[in-house]
């Protein structure tokens, strides 16, 4: 039976959390997935294309066209390395550093939207964390 699927809650649940950052999200013109290469740029700083998407979890090719929109909204800048045209660093621009401020409130907005206590969004990220691990049969610290 459907219900008894250990895939469809988690399947419901990520389209709903998907749901949710999108209406967040909508004030400022950015996608989930734009809003998470934001955070990586933001705890990074700058990253090449390659390491981004290793981290990110994410193929190379669905990483370029969200770049590019990035680009295009003046977050981040794009330059191909001199030594390798293959090697593509990524960079916050100034408004993509200021950008982090006004979104700072949105993980805690998020977090009271899932009325979980720190306690359960502890285990729940470890649980799908280990999930992730277990499907992908490599070592995940997400």
């Amino acid at each position: 039976m459907l219900k008894n699927q250990t895939g469809f809650p988690i399947y419901l649940c990520a389209k709903e959390i998907t749901n949710l950052m999108r209406g967040l999200l909508a004030p400022y013109e950015l996608t989930y997935t734009q809003f998470i290469i934001m955070m990586y740029l933001w705890e990074v700083g700058e990253s090449n294309l390659k390491d981004a998407a290793d981290s990110l979890l994410l193929d190379p090719s669905t990483l370029t066209p969200v770049l590019k929109k990035l680009e295009a909204k003046g977050y981040v800048t794009k330059q191909r390395s001199q030594g390798d045209e293959r090697n593509l660093t990524i960079k916050l621009t100034e408004r993509g550093s200021e950008l982090r401020e006004k979104l700072s409130g949105l993980p805690l907005e998020m977090k009271q939207k899932l009325g979980l206590d720190s306690e359960e969004t502890k285990i729940i990220r470890s649980l799908m964390t280990k999930m992730l691990n277990n499907i992908k049969k490599e070592k995940y610290d997400v």
